[in-house]
């Protein structure tokens, strides 16, 4: 017997018909490279998103169709995400920030028929354009007065062509397995995969984040999502936004300036933002010298890469709730969350300093076992560690264009490539990625838990830790460290006597070496694979 209920497919353009009927007074603002604090409301936002509908349905696509962007976080941008997924078509957001030729890579992969760019990419655009044979026209995300000069062909201005737009538009009716979104992830090995999700998968992944344990949206909430809309879609912000009511505040290509955030937060309201660690690194930096508060803030989402130890508490002082979020692309991209802030009362300073930066408990809709080299699984006792799989609704089954089962070593489960515990309470934490695991002397050492020690050094502004080679041990740890301004005096071995007590004496580092700066990838994770290359050619003193 099945149940007596309506079946309505679960669809975004839902989000965007309640947004604008029950939210549609709610704020968008946005810092643009024309308006440094464009503000508009969501019942706007969607008229014009109904106007760019009516354009793109000239333009002769058919359904599934590849729309590209290359775009910061602002309005325009969001238009283009509902305008583009509602009609029926894809929206890839494409990273500015890979390599040239990753780029050609995926635009030709996806077969994008369009690209919406924001102006500050157009030299990367002319760049790569003659290599992308199948793109018919380039849409600049601006109006006439500052449309750039260009020696691409087929170039649009966007606000020329809303403008010209009818308001009135019948969004098709799509299947709710139907594909709205495609994310490539960022190809630090081999060439990027492609995440095709569906508007089901995007629902219920939206419908996940706004939990108080996950980001806990509400009507009340002003959201600043500093985690770009070209990186696995904010991490969902732009869906669950609209779906809750929560005021908008996008920076533009600002999202990694210290004082900029600062302003949009204590002049937007800002309760909630979400970003990776190097910028919350900013922000602190900014906040410290400048001698600001921002008083409104309560929590803030820190995943992408570990987050050290020196941010949480750097952001309680602030009366800030610093939230560590795990996930990928392939998982669209939120898996658990450590909402453990109300519990911090049952430990002591040093058990908690511990706890609260693990990645946190699966939200529901994301099942995670681990397990050994043989596949068997092990017990969630925060002892045992192995490699982490995960399933749910919203984890790919294959990746875009890829033979079926490309993505699981396991029929039904996702490899993540992370070496992971889970203790008795569901917390789990990444002790490393499977390729960057640290095997001396035949154990394991998590360079993930090193690097959180060399960051709460006050004199370190950030640190890596890579596994090089060592005649005795097979490998050993390599601490690099980037200096504070004002720490230029820490030495090597003030840094090494730093760990001892923090870490098992044998994991502490053979050696640290100092750099200007660490290579970073495209979504602002250390780029391990160059440093690995730079020290190709390193000695350990002494060997």
């Amino acid at each position: 017997m099945q149940g007596l209920m309506m079946d309505m497919p679960l669809t975004i353009t839902s989000i965007m018909l309640h947004a604008e009927q029950v939210n549609g007074n709610q704020e968008i603002v946005s810092v643009t490279r024309d308006n440094p604090r464009h503000r508009y409301t969501y019942r706007e936002a969607f008229v014009r998103a109904r106007k760019l509908a009516n354009i793109l349905a000239s333009w002769q696509l058919s359904r599934g169709d590849r729309i590209g962007t290359l775009a910061w976080n602002d309005y325009r941008h969001l238009e283009t995400y509902y305008a583009s997924a509602c009609s029926g078509y894809v929206c890839h957001t494409i990273n500015p920030r890979l390599f040239p030729e990753q780029l050609v890579y995926i635009i030709n992969h996806a077969e994008d028929r369009y690209i919406f760019l924001d102006p500050d990419f157009m030299p990367l655009a002319e760049k790569i354009a003659g290599e992308c044979p199948g793109v018919q026209g380039w849409i600049v995300l601006t109006d006439e007065a500052n449309m750039p000069e260009t020696s691409l062909a087929n170039v649009l201005c966007y606000d020329t062509l809303v403008a010209a737009g009818d308001e009135e538009f019948d969004w098709p009716e799509l299947d709710e397995r139907d594909a709205c979104a495609l994310c490539y992830t960022s190809g630090t090995t081999g060439n990027p995969k492609g995440v095709l999700y569906s508007h089901r998968s995007t629902m219920l992944h939206a419908y996940a984040t706004m939990m108080p344990d996950a980001m806990g949206l509400s009507a009340s909430d002003v959201v600043l999502p500093i985690v770009p809309m070209f990186h696995v879609n904010a991490w969902g912000n732009p869906y669950s936004c609209p779906m809750a009511g929560s005021k908008l505040v996008f920076p533009g290509n600002k999202m990694g300036d210290g004082e900029t955030l600062t302003n949009l937060i204590n002049e937007e309201g800002v309760t909630l933002s979400a970003g990776v660690p190097t910028i919350w690194l900013a922000l602190l930096a900014h906040l410290k010298a400048s001698g600001k508060d921002i008083p409104t803030l309560k929590r803030v989402v820190v995943g992408g890469a570990a987050c050290p130890l020196s941010i949480a508490e750097g952001f309680d002082r602030y009366g800030v709730e610093s939230r560590v979020g795990w996930g990928m692309t392939e998982m669209s991209p939120l898996g658990s969350i450590n909402a453990s802030a109300d519990q911090r009362d049952r430990y002591s300073a040093e058990e908690y300093s511990k706890k609260r930066l693990k990645a946190g408990r699966p939200i529901f809709g994301v099942e995670m076992k681990i397990v050994d080299d043989e596949g068997r699984e092990l017990p969630w006792d925060g002892k045992a560690f192995g490699s982490l799989k995960v399933r749910g609704p919203w984890i790919c089954s294959s990746y875009f264009k890829s033979a079926p089962g490309e993505a699981h070593a396991e029929d039904g489960w996702f490899e993540t490539g992370d070496v992971a515990t889970i203790d008795p309470e569901g917390y789990m934490a990444i002790t490393d990625r499977t390729k960057d695991v640290i095997k001396s002397g035949g154990e394991w050492i998590s360079s993930i838990d090193l690097e959180n020690v060399a960051m709460g050094h006050p004199k370190v502004a950030e640190a890596a830790v890579i596994g090089h080679y060592h005649p005795k041990w097979s490998e050993r740890p390599l601490l690099i460290v980037v200096r504070e301004a004002d720490g230029q005096d820490l030495s090597a071995e003030e840094m090494l006597a730093w760990f001892d007590g923090k870490v098992a004496s044998w994991w502490k580092p053979d050696a640290v070496e100092f750099v200007d700066e660490l290579p970073h990838g495209a979504t602002g994770k250390v780029h391990k694979v160059g440093l690995r290359e730079q020290f190709r050619d390193y000695t350990f003193p002494g060997v």
